[in-house]
């Protein structure tokens, strides 16, 4: 018989982050490190660095999401940040939007087995669901560069609705090179934000905007964010 996966233990900004919600954090983890690698949708590399790597670069994001409000996942694929967000904020109701097959059943074991009762999973492509969904938030995680993945997160939002694209180093370039595709689709307020200060390690760069039509919506939301900026 196999043994199953190590994971590394939670390190001690887990157990802040997480609080009451660390035992369903570390289930997650196994979860990942476990059915994750064996269905393809991790590499077998990531299980040492599950926590820092994903679980907590996903948690720090929520600073960023008003509750309560509607979250759309975007390219939700093993379920970062998506399953991360839904774990710390119940009055937040996510929807997982995934097109592969595979992907959408691991989030449904995952789903149930962390007892996760405000997460929806919506199998299908971005361009599909335009129009349908009508979020308060989208978040994308490793998707695909911002000049393309506007067009798809704002398709996923309501008027006015937050994007929450979570970037690496290349965030200010992508940003810069996209503006043009920004100004088409009417999009307002792109900027960098950071999550995580003081918190973890490495805090979590983020590129933000509101789809286009917000009105007042897009002020009231930006009232409510809690983070340093970084100007562009």
């Amino acid at each position: 018989m196999e043994a199953p996966p190590r994971v590394e233990a939670p390190p001690e900004a887990a157990r802040e982050i997480f609080g009451s919600m660390l035992p369903v954090a570390e289930a997650y983890a196994a979860l990942l490190a476990g059915p994750g690698v064996q269905r393809g949708l991790i590499g077998p590399a990531e299980t040492g660095r599950i926590w820092e790597r994903h679980l907590l670069n996903s948690a720090v994001v929520a600073e960023l999401v008003p509750s309560p409000s509607l979250l759309a996942d975007l390219g939700s694929g093993a379920g970062l940040p998506g399953i991360v967000l839904a774990m710390l904020l119940p009055k937040v109701q996510v929807i997982l939007v995934e097109p592969m097959a595979r992907r959408t059943l691991f989030l449904q074991d995952c789903v149930a087995a962390l007892g996760l009762t405000n997460v929806q999973i919506r199998r299908g492509r971005a361009e599909e669901l335009a129009g349908q969904i009508g979020a308060d938030v989208v978040t994308a995680r490793a998707v695909a560069r911002l000049d393309r993945l506007a067009a798809m997160a704002t398709g996923l939002a309501r008027p006015g609705g937050l994007v929450l694209a979570i970037k690496g180093a290349t965030a200010a370039q992508e940003l810069d090179q996209a503006r043009p595709v920004l100004r088409r689709l009417g999009v307002t307020g792109a900027e960098l934000v950071v999550a995580g200060t003081g918190r973890i390690s490495q805090p979590v760069t983020v590129i933000r905007f509101a789809a286009a039509g917000g009105g007042q919506g897009q002020q009231r939301h930006r009232k409510q964010r809690s983070v340093k900026q970084r100007p562009t």
